[in-house]
């Protein structure tokens, strides 16, 4: 088995459009949240959403090119654009066949579908963009990293709705380490605050209807009501180790494990008593070889629901057992909203940052206890303690679940 490090990370987020942005906002607890500005949302009982601000697609690359795109992928291509960057990866000098591509989006492109529907019924089959199937397939966040940056490897789209982010990254980490590639770009993209994706989970009653941004996103708190949907990109280079010592490359932490499993229970609620997510996160420590002890901080999946707080809180009891009441636990979600297939990307470049800087985030606008979900939720400000070994949870409708273990490097 060989091991796999973290060389480069690039996030696109509605808190800022960089790593470094996104990070020192946390760093600042900004709640990215407000009114819906995407859409008209003046008929919906949701109106609030976390949107990604100031982002133009032309920055990172030709307007015609921009224009056979939708935002999943202009959000999964930048995001990669910064990441390969930050990794100082010299293509040229790399096999391509040797570097591949995990991106996945958990629904590809509603705007396609429903701009082109509308076409569809006003001028007939005929109106229809020959451009429809290929700007809304959710592969092509995939597909277009690997056409712009020449990346000629394994190219695969995972796709497990809220879990894609973290099953990419997971799917990449063992290529690697099976000697499939050598370098993966990995992560999670996602963009559908459009007026079918909201009508559709307000319908489900999944969405919160707080309307005020502070108190909207508050997982873990006895007054949630439901998530805010969000937006962006979280994707991170990774790299078998030898070959990043071998051009002396910067090494931000290391991938040591992932758990993924299946609760095969309900389409949309987690398995009620947290199995099937604490065998993920045993699964994830077991192939880390590390104990609960070991871990210092969870980021949980944490969307906000009163099922996924309360069945996670269940399901880390389990898998943390007497270490449980005292591992740290947060949720990045309560400043960016969920943003479903990218959340897993942008969560796992949390950890890594957690451990680069020796930073636990608190779960923003917590502010009433619930007693059934009574762990270390970090409720009173950052901690700032060392953090040598974190887990990323991801829990997907369809019982989907993945976690990710990442240490600090050492030799």
């Amino acid at each position: 088995m060989k091991r796999v490090v973290v060389t480069g990370m690039g996030a696109i987020t509605p808190i800022g459009n960089s790593v470094d942005e996104f990070w020192a906002a946390v760093k600042k607890q900004t709640v990215g949240i407000g009114e819906i500005t995407k859409m008209d949302a003046t008929d919906y009982k949701v109106k609030l959403a976390a949107e990604v601000k100031g982002f133009d697609a032309r920055e990172h690359m030709d307007a015609k090119t921009a224009r056979r795109m939708e935002a999943f992928c202009h959000y999964a291509v930048a995001a990669t654009e910064e990441a390969l960057k930050d990794s100082g990866l010299d293509l040229q000098q790399e096999d391509p066949y040797r570097v591949g591509v995990s991106i996945g989006s958990g629904i590809g492109s509603l705007q396609t579908i429903e701009r082109e529907f509308q076409k569809l019924l006003k001028g007939g089959p005929r109106k229809v963009s020959p451009l429809m199937v290929p700007m809304l397939i959710s592969n092509m966040a995939a597909g277009n990293v690997s056409i712009l940056f020449g990346l000629k490897g394994k190219s695969i789209n995972v796709v497990t709705a809220c879990a894609t982010g973290t099953h990419s990254i997971g799917e990449a980490f063992r290529t690697i380490q099976y000697g499939d590639a050598e370098v993966m770009v990995a992560g999670g993209t996602e963009s559908a605050i459009t007026p079918s994706g909201m009508a559709g989970f307000t319908s489900l009653t999944a969405l919160t209807t707080a309307e005020d941004p502070l108190r909207a996103s508050i997982p873990f708190d006895k007054e949630r009501g439901g998530f805010v949907m969000g937006e962006g990109a979280g994707v991170v280079v990774l790299e078998e180790l030898e070959h990043a010592l071998k051009r002396n490359a910067k090494i931000y932490a290391e991938i040591v494990g992932y758990g993924a499993t299946s609760d095969a229970f309900h389409i949309t609620s987690p398995a009620e008593d947290g199995s099937g997510a604490a065998k993920a996160m045993e699964m994830a420590m077991a192939d880390a070889k590390v104990t609960p002890a070991d871990v210092d901080y969870i980021n949980a999946h944490g969307t906000g629901t009163h099922h996924n707080d309360l069945f996670e809180t269940k399901a880390i009891k389990l898998a943390m057992k007497e270490e449980a009441s005292r591992v740290k636990i947060s949720s990045t979600k309560s400043m960016v909203g969920h943003l479903l297939g990218a959340a897993g990307g942008v969560e796992f470049i949390t950890c890594v940052k957690s451990i680069e800087d020796n930073y636990l985030h608190p779960t923003v606008g917590y502010r009433v206890p619930d007693e059934e979900c009574d762990l270390d939720y970090i409720t009173d400000g950052p901690v700032e303690q060392e953090v040598n070994c974190c887990l990323s949870n991801s829990l997907g409708f369809g019982g989907h679940n993945a976690t990710l273990c990442v240490k600090r490097f050492e030799k």
